[in-house]
């Protein structure tokens, strides 16, 4: 939504002046008269300017849970997020900090500034800060976030640690095929033209000698169709079809695709479980923890719910007919609900999901490691019996 730069007079005559997000110069209006302000003059309106750079996502974290630590010690709003604006070091927190520190001095609470960095932020974080501050527990909603942040962040570092010897060996097997179809396989097609015009040269060899022709002759062509086909893939990935047709892809994939139910899944029942133990409404705290569970799929399924919820039904019912929702999970929900004991049993869900798909993370990994190595020595192998096999056969008919 656009902003819109405002002039007003408070019950002292005080001049007053400030930026709001609104839909209509009538919203803001109403929005300054909520503040117990008389507005002078409302300005025209403005595009919403996010932040310009990019934050670490480990700096995010570290800065919301300073931001938790100096709210629960007493310290105001306003000075906390000067103090941790004078002490950051990073370009991109300082512009941003800076900007929350002039929207919360202009009247607006810390979710309102923090919606126009939604990009930088997230909108669980948004989402989270505005139901603590609904809810009157915004440090510990700023605490979990940043929790939160640190797991995702810790489960990525581990993931990526376990993937780089595999993607490593990878990159050097492409690099060293390539290399022998396109400069060395070749020199040796001069040695196995009379062969071929007497029909004794292994089909293997042949097979291996046409594609190393194709890849000489085409190579420069097929990099640049990739490179197009990729970065065209890229942008449409970045649309809202394209989002969703990868969270179902992710879903679906085989053994991996269990992680990433799991995960976004553990993700939606703890931060479900937090707003309920809260007291925050059902039917906002499922709008909330649907965006937590970073899957598009997963979150309409969850929206269903909300709609379903609003006619009278359990969570459990529309939860049922989504095929992402193990029945275990289902089942678990719907005795909570009987028995009133749902945030507690949503919190225990996703602890007992994130162990087990931990183990089941490190296991792929280790599985996909001596997988790689086969791979690639079957894939050498290939190519060596294949330069040598006609050699052989020279050598028996000289013989």
């Amino acid at each position: 939504m656009p902003h819109y730069q405002y002039i007003a007079r408070d019950a002292g005559g005080n001049r007053v002046t400030g930026t709001i997000e609104a839909a209509s110069q009538q919203e803001v209006a109403a929005a300054i008269a909520g503040r117990d302000l008389f507005p002078v003059e409302i300005g025209g309106k403005q595009a919403a300017r996010g932040l310009r750079r990019r934050v670490p996502a480990s700096l995010m974290a570290t800065t919301l849970g300073q931001m938790s630590d100096l709210l629960q010690s007493g310290v105001p709003l306003l000075r906390g997020l000067e103090v941790l604006r004078r002490q950051t070091s990073h370009p991109g927190m300082h512009e941003m900090l800076g900007d929350l520190h002039r929207q919360v001095e202009d009247g607006a609470s810390l979710a309102e500034a923090m919606q126009r960095h939604q990009r930088v932020l997230g909108p669980i974080t948004v989402s989270m800060v505005q139901a603590g501050s609904e809810g009157g527990f915004l440090e510990e909603s700023l605490a979990r976030v940043a929790g939160f942040i640190e797991a995702q962040e810790d489960l990525k570092g581990r993931t990526i640690g376990a993937l780089a010897y595999p993607v490593v060996l990878a990159g050097i097997f492409t690099v060293v095929a390539v290399g022998l179809l396109v400069f060395f396989v070749p020199r040796f097609e001069s040695i196995f033209e009379v062969m071929r015009q007497r029909g004794s040269l292994p089909l293997l060899t042949e097979w291996l000698l046409s594609t190393s022709r194709f890849a000489w002759r085409w190579s420069p062509w097929i990099a640049l169709a990739l490179a197009l086909a990729g970065s065209a893939a890229w942008k449409w990935l970045q649309t809202e079809r394209g989002e969703a047709w990868r969270d179902l892809v992710k879903l679906r994939l085989p053994v991996v695709g269990t992680i990433f139910r799991n995960l976004a899944i553990s993700r939606f029942c703890r931060v479900l479980g937090m707003l309920l133990s809260h007291g925050v409404p059902i039917l906002r705290a499922l709008e909330i923890s649907s965006e937590a569970a970073g899957n598009r799929v997963l979150a309409a399924a969850i929206t269903a719910a909300t709609k379903n919820i609003s006619a009278g039904q359990t969570l459990a019912q529309p939860l049922a007919r989504c095929e992402h929702f193990p029945e275990t999970i289902v089942e678990m929900i719907a005795v909570a609900e009987e028995s009133n004991r749902l945030d507690r049993v949503l919190v225990d869900i996703a602890d007992g999901l994130q162990r087990r798909t931990f183990r089941r993370l490190d296991l792929a990994v280790r599985l996909l490691e001596p997988a790689m190595l086969v791979m690639i020595a079957g894939m050498v192998l290939l190519l060596v019996i294949a330069l040598l096999l006609p050699m052989f056969r020279m050598s028996m008919t000289i013989g």
